[in-house]
């Protein structure tokens, strides 16, 4: 049983497979006939269908509302002819006319037996029988190659102008081929497209004579050249010119290669460049859900209002800049900043896009180059970054904030700005929205990280608050929002807030390790144990305990501290 593009479909072939056997003719004859009248563009009922196949109509009929689709109903008749007339011996005498194989068929039109397959696929009709010689083929009846011919009447007109040459034929193609090519250093398509115009033949007739030829006689190849793959060098020089914005022709003349391998050496690079492209994002299980598209893509922002709405509403939020401030500077606040639930509205849509292309790249396949998927790929990526983007331009405020408190030293302050706008960047592709902070506090702590690796000042600041797995800023995050504008001192007291739910030992552990108290100083975990008389594993394991207590209070929290 062949492979349905209507389960339906699927299932009533198998009844009239298994149905009466004196009947089964009828079916193939009545699908036929259903064929012909198909409009590719239109949907039909499924219990249309059935009654003009069987001539039965279900009980209940009007009830149901499937539709099936005029262009996947035609291809799914085909299929069905084949399985029906498959399944009992129908021979060629069971039809009162001439019965093609296709052989037989492609040497009436003298054409090959991949046209003929080509034809199948654009609605010719055909059947299993038994041949006079006991073999079962793939038939045509004469009824169904007039119908088709009188539909395809253009189609049928080109193919037949592209039909086998004989050796004279084919000789006299090689001479006049080689000579274009050395003397007018004509490329492949050139030559073919000149003869066939001077014959009346298909250029792909000459286009597949001559690649023949230098197959089967490479010394003595009208393209010698061309018998070679192209290396990776030439591949990437093509793909970089083309990128510049050489024409295509030009490319093909120079290379002397037709403008079709040209294109597909440039997909396998748009490819091969997808593939070794990373695409990290923070994924989500509602990606994977059947109706992720409506409800991320199409779906209304966060807080249930519509993009529109929303960005109104950040419209709103828009802050006139101070007078005197430099030109960069005043071009910041005339970007407003994001609401909670566009943010994080921002930030769903940013990640799916980027999980979307990864799966999408995943399916690319080397042999295969499909530009459609390549051009699909490379669409939400472009997607993803107009977001990311956006959430960029929306928070350069607060790294102007955050610099202009460490200005003083060997760096200016544009310096800083540039610096921390890296560090932006990279907060913006790490920042988990489903966690439920907000974005600024997270991408204060990575900018102040940053800073802390170039300004001395921030660096002792920072080893106060260091951790090995941002433990202490998730902590702080789920406390309060950090916007650029609060000192460390405010931040400290809310930390202090989450300590005082610990035991005194745990407390000790975490202000001595991570540097918490006045001094600053951070401690190991062999001299924290030498300090309580424990061993070092012991003091970890106090350590995480601690840790998962702090995370757990601060969910309980975050609804009441995050407002």
């Amino acid at each position: 049983m062949r492979k349905y593009a209507n389960k339906s479909l699927e299932k009533l072939a198998r009844e009239l497979c298994a149905g009466l056997v004196r009947l089964r003719k009828g079916y193939v004859d009545a699908a036929e006939a259903l064929v012909r009248i198909i409009d590719p563009s239109q949907a039909y009922p499924h219990e249309l269908v059935v009654y003009r196949l069987t001539g039965y109509r279900p009980p209940g009929r009007g009830t149901s509302t499937e539709q099936l689709t005029g262009k996947a109903l035609r291809a799914d008749l085909l299929r069905l002819m084949l399985d029906v007339s498959d399944s009992f011996a129908l021979r060629t005498g069971d039809y009162d006319e001439r019965v093609y194989d296709t052989a037989s068929l492609a040497d009436r039109f003298h054409v090959s037996h991949k046209t003929v397959q080509r034809w199948r696929r654009r609605g010719l009709a055909a059947r299993r029988l038994i041949f006079p010689d006991g073999r079962r083929r793939v038939a045509f009846l004469e009824s169904s190659v007039n119908w088709f011919v009188a539909e395809h009447r253009r189609q049928i007109a080109r193919s037949t102008r592209f039909r086998q040459v004989d050796d004279r034929e084919r000789s006299d193609i090689i001479r006049r081929a080689r000579r274009m090519a050395d003397f007018a250093n004509c490329s492949l398509s050139d030559i073919s497209r000149r003869l066939a115009a001077r014959t009346g033949r298909s250029p792909e007739t000459f286009r597949y004579t001559i690649r023949r030829h230098d197959e089967e006689n490479p010394a003595e190849a009208v393209f010698p050249h061309l018998s070679a793959p192209l290396g990776d060098r030439e591949k990437e020089v093509i793909y970089r010119c083309f990128l510049r914005g050489v024409p295509v022709p030009r490319l093909a003349e120079r290379y002397r290669r037709s403008r079709g391998s040209i294109y597909r050496v440039i997909n396998e690079m748009r490819a091969r460049q997808l593939l070794h492209r990373p695409i990290s994002y923070i994924y989500n299980p509602e990606f994977d859900l059947p109706d992720a598209d409506e409800n991320i893509l199409d779906g209304p922002s966060e807080g249930g209002q519509s993009s529109t709405a929303d960005d109104r509403s950040e419209t709103d939020r828009s802050v006139k800049p101070p007078p005197g401030l430099p030109a960069y500077f005043r071009q910041l606040y005339s970007v407003p900043l994001l609401s909670r639930g566009r943010e994080r509205d921002l930030f769903r849509r940013y990640n799916y896009l980027k999980y979307k292309a990864d799966r999408l790249r995943r399916q690319i396949d080397f042999n295969r180059i499909r530009t459609a998927q390549l051009r699909r790929v490379e669409s939400l990526l472009l997607q993803a970054n107009v977001i990311k983007n956006r959430i960029v331009r929306a928070n350069l405020r607060l790294v102007v904030s955050i610099a202009k408190k460490h200005v003083g030293g060997a760096q200016s302050i544009f310096e800083l700005i540039s610096d921390g706008n890296v560090s932006l960047m990279r907060a913006v592709e790490k920042f988990d929205y489903a966690r439920g902070f907000r974005f600024s506090t997270y991408a204060s702590w990575a900018i102040m990280r940053s800073f802390a690796r170039t300004v001395p000042r921030e660096r002792y600041l920072m080893d106060r608050f260091s951790t090995g797995h941002d433990d202490i800023l998730d902590i702080a995050a789920a406390l309060r929002s950090y916007d650029g504008e609060d000192d460390l001192s405010e931040l400290r007291e809310s930390i202090d807030v989450m300590l005082a739910e610990l035991s005194p030992r745990e407390r000790t552990v975490l202000i001595d390790h991570y540097g918490l108290d006045s001094d600053g100083r951070s401690r190991t975990f062999e001299q924290l144990g030498r300090q309580l008389g424990l061993s070092k594993e012991r003091v970890r394991q106090i350590e995480l305990t601690a840790l998962g207590k702090l995370r757990l209070v601060a969910r309980h929290r975050k609804a009441n501290l995050l407002k």
